[in-house]
């Protein structure tokens, strides 16, 4: 059975830091695709970053791009995402996401195409 646990995440003051940790177990993603996608009340789920097994190759959102950090422990089967500078229009419930396909480009930011997802975890940023 394949789970995917986020843990980090919680009340952070604008412009501080926080790190989200995804565990997987039940599979290996090695060759797939890892991803977090958020979700803001009153807002449609969005693709935040993604890295791929191999390289690793990393993706971003736009709002993502220079603030926030994703990487992954292969060894571990764990992906973390680092996110500086926080806003309060960054607060959400943040969701890991898996696949064993390299999704590439396009298709990695499409909440789709991940076969696996975890339960998320809450980040809130007041200002």
């Amino acid at each position: 059975q394949v789970q995917l646990v986020e843990s980090g995440g919680g009340s952070v003051q604008a412009g501080g830091s926080t790190r989200l940790s995804c565990a997987a177990s039940g599979r290996t993603f090695t060759n797939g695709v890892m991803g977090w996608f958020r979700r803001a009340p009153g807002k449609e789920l969005e693709f935040v970053a993604s890295v791929s097994g191999s390289g690793p190759t990393t993706y971003y959102a736009a709002f993502a791009q220079g603030r926030f950090i994703s990487s992954r422990d292969n060894a571990n089967n764990t992906m973390y995402l680092l996110m500086k500078s926080l806003r309060p229009e960054d607060t959400a419930l943040y969701y890991c996401a898996a696949d064993e396909s390299p999704l590439g480009l396009v298709r990695s930011r499409r909440w789709v195409e991940y076969e696996y997802w975890g339960q998320g975890t809450q980040v809130t940023v007041s200002s």
